[in-house]
């Protein structure tokens, strides 16, 4: 097994800045005990620390050419700062120009500080992966990202290294391209982080729970807002297609019946910054058909939310390296992600993921 897991990110924003951090924030983390924040300190045997970042492509030009480690706090990343007013050591790689593509929209560009394609041209993101010897690359592009998206999963196929997919893209849930990185030998995982306490994972436990308990839901909706880019870029709802779809399918999978349901971003509300306000509300039956309402407000630092996942995915993801496993890792998709291959509970997702650590489970 080897000893270091290495890590690269297209789009370094709010969600990467707050791995990044955590990552270093955990680097002593006891393996003996419960360590607040952490849903694995021992991920079959690696553990934070042994992440580590050697690249990152952006279209912000106050992060394009600066170490890693300095580019995270450029502007309009905002996220809390895991780690106080300690300094990150220099981690030896400086961000990248990747292609805009679509991931950058129309209303975002001042916003996003996009490069002007005439003066900067992007690299050749495999041949960067290569260089660097990444196991893997992380998709934090903007909501909305179609085509940058495959243009990085393809770009991961062309270098030979994993893919996880944290946006509401279907990559890892299309079968076209779940095929071709099995037949390259590659793993895979995603889509759509789930947030490790935010609206979706609470909204699909309050359903299950309900309906378990013999409740008939009849309506539900989940509403969200928040002040990061994240957010503003969502303004755009034609870049919300597939993120509607993805956290509505992950709530009504618990769900044996079709019920009227409206999930999604909401508004955007600058002064939160990374702050995110979830509502839920569940109306129902029970017994002697006598109503119940449920109504939930939940508050939240969102990007530390989304790191406290993924730190766990790219673990999972080396352990399926180190093992040769290629194609979808159902067990940590389907516990970690929105708009997994394959849904299942998440009590049972779970286990899914303790079985594939201990080698119970093969994906």
């Amino acid at each position: 097994m080897g000893k270091k897991i290495r890590v690269a990110i297209a789009g370094l924003g709010n969600c990467a800045k707050s791995l990044i951090e955590g990552v270093h924030y955990y680097r002593n983390a006891p393996d003996d005990e419960f360590v607040p924040g952490l849903m694995h300190v021992n991920f079959g045997g690696y553990r934070p620390r042994d992440i580590e970042f050697v690249a990152a492509f952006e279209i912000n030009t106050k992060k394009i050419g600066k170490d890693i480690s300095d580019a995270i706090y450029a502007e309009p990343n905002c996220s809390a700062p895991i780690i106080g007013n300690e300094k990150l050591p220099k981690m030896g790689f400086e961000v990248m120009p990747g292609p805009i593509s679509d991931g950058c929209a129309p209303h975002m560009k001042e916003a996003f500080y996009c490069y002007d394609p005439t003066e900067i041209q992007p690299v050749d993101i495999a041949e960067v992966l290569r260089s660097v010897k990444a196991d893997m690359l992380v998709n934090y592009l903007p909501v909305g990202s179609k085509e940058g998206s495959r243009i990085y999963a393809q770009a991961a196929l062309d270098a030979g290294v994993g893919f996880i997919n944290c946006i509401p893209e279907f990559i890892v849930s299309d079968d076209q391209w779940a095929k071709k990185f099995e037949s390259a030998g590659l793993p895979i995982a995603g889509d759509d982080i789930k947030s490790q306490v935010g609206a979706t994972i609470v909204h699909r436990v309050l359903v299950d729970l309900l309906i378990r308990r013999g409740v008939k839901v009849e309506e539900t909706y989940q509403l969200n807002i928040g002040g990061n880019t994240d957010f503003l870029n969502m303004t755009e709802e034609d870049r919300l297609i597939t993120k509607r779809i993805s956290k509505t399918e992950a709530v009504t999978s618990q769900v044996p019946y079709k019920i009227p349901v409206r999930i999604g971003p909401s508004d955007y509300v600058g002064f939160l910054g990374d702050k995110k306000i979830c509502y839920i509300h569940i109306k129902g039956k029970k017994f002697g058909d006598q109503p119940i309402y449920l109504n939930v407000k939940l508050g939240v630092e969102d990007s530390p939310n989304s790191a406290g996942v993924v730190i766990d995915v790219i673990r999972a993801m080396k352990l399926a390296l180190d093992r040769k496993i290629a194609g979808r890792l159902i067990s940590i998709s389907s516990y970690a992600f929105k708009h997994p291959p394959e849904q299942y509970p998440d009590s049972l997702a779970y286990q899914m993921v303790e079985d594939f650590i201990s080698g119970k489970r093969n994906r």
